[in-house]
């Protein structure tokens, strides 16, 4: 069995906010791929704590998730509709407590699953061209980092069904005799239970027409073909690993005149070899000479936004980290930028030359001390 996001985090279910960001936090430092380069096990371990505290760093969509399970974060999931699923789950207790009774604001079976599968019965009967949705659909890609932190504009082409051009989504070939469908016998439907429980849904070969010609030679009857489409999407600033960017309209086509579905991108960032990044701060790693760090010293550096001017202050000592405000990544909810955390590696010129190895000894007597004095073990 899986284990629960809760689990994968190594928390309880009443862990506060707080509780949900430090355990991410002391995982992704362990798992993270820049961390463990080439390691599949770690790629996987840190996509699966990515996933968990995408979910449960939400309110929203852990509330869904500790009702539904992992199924309630899936494209296109109705928790209205599962809800109603389950009041049908305990139609026996609704049985039992007679006619009328127990079903609340429904009347009958028929009622519920008209609710529940997009074909309830109304007052005229069963309708038999209902408009249905198209799915939602989910595709991955993979971007750099400086993409991910600058945000973009891209167009990528995607195969997935369309309707059938040559008869229009029926199925049928346009040139055939129309005569009652074979399956529901012209009925326009179907059963689809036995038991207690009896209903239909609509007939998937004349697609509750009831009258059907000969399968359309383009499609094979089925209404549909895949085709690729050229979709254009912006990509917001600030999306991260696991990140999801929803194309409206961009889906499954919806049937009898439905809407479409939605596209949702799977975001996947490849690493930096100079920037890091967690939540929203970003990391540098920043080489400076031994007489900017002694004397102090104002240099140019690279961020996402441009040059900007970093002041050193005179002493400073190798691995000594300055922030810059406002100069990290962008929080795709809050808008709100992070903090560009630069850390100073100083770099010693090369030692063969003998007036630098000169210049080093005169530096020693500078020195205040055994500087390895306070090192006990």
């Amino acid at each position: 069995m899986s284990k629960s996001f809760y689990e994968i985090l190594g928390i309880s279910k009443n862990a506060t906010e707080e509780d949900i960001k430090k355990a991410y936090r002391k995982l992704a430092r362990k798992w993270h791929p820049d961390i463990n380069p080439g390691n599949k096990e770690a790629e996987q371990q840190f996509k699966k704590i990515s996933e968990a505290y995408d979910c449960l760093s939400n309110e929203k969509k852990r509330k869904i998730y500790d009702e539904f399970g992992e199924d309630g974060l899936r494209s296109g999931f109705d928790a209205k509709k599962a809800r109603e699923y389950k009041q049908w789950n305990s139609y026996e207790e609704a049985a039992s407590a007679g006619p009328g009774q127990g079903f609340g604001k429904y009347k009958s079976y028929e009622d519920i699953f008209g609710d529940v599968f997009g074909f309830g019965s109304g007052e005229g009967g069963f309708r038999t061209t209902m408009a249905v949705r198209g799915r939602d659909v989910e595709h991955e890609m993979t971007i750099d980092m400086i993409s991910a932190l600058k945000g973009f504009k891209t167009e990528f082409s995607m195969q997935k069904p369309t309707p059938c051009q040559k008869c229009s989504g029926s199925g049928t070939d346009p040139a055939s005799v129309m005569e009652n469908c074979p399956v529901c016998g012209g009925s326009g439907r179907v059963n689809v239970a036995e038991g207690p429980m009896h209903f239909t849904k609509p007939c998937p070969r004349c697609h509750g027409h009831g009258r059907t010609g000969k399968p359309c030679p383009r499609c094979g009857g089925s209404g549909q073909v895949i085709d690729t489409e050229n979709i254009k999407v912006s990509i917001p600033p600030g999306v991260k690993e696991g990140s999801r960017v929803r194309v409206a309209g961009k889906g499954e086509q919806g049937r009898n005149g439905g809407k479409p579905g939605d596209l949702y991108l799977k975001i996947h960032v490849k690493a930096h070899p100079f920037l890091k990044r967690d939540g929203d701060n970003l990391f540098l790693d920043l080489p400076v000479t031994v007489g900017e760090v002694m004397a102090g010293s104002t240099i140019s550096i690279p961020t996402i936004y441009g040059n900007v001017r970093l002041k050193i202050p005179p002493g400073s000592q190798g691995g000594r980290i300055l922030r810059l405000k406002g100069k990290g990544a962008v929080n795709i909810k809050t808008k709100k930028k992070g903090d560009l955390m630069v850390k100073l590696i100083i770099k010693v010129p090369r030692t063969d030359d003998k007036e630098v190895l000169e210049s080093v000894s005169r530096m020693e007597r500078f020195y205040e001390g055994d500087i390895r004095g306070d090192i006990s073990l």
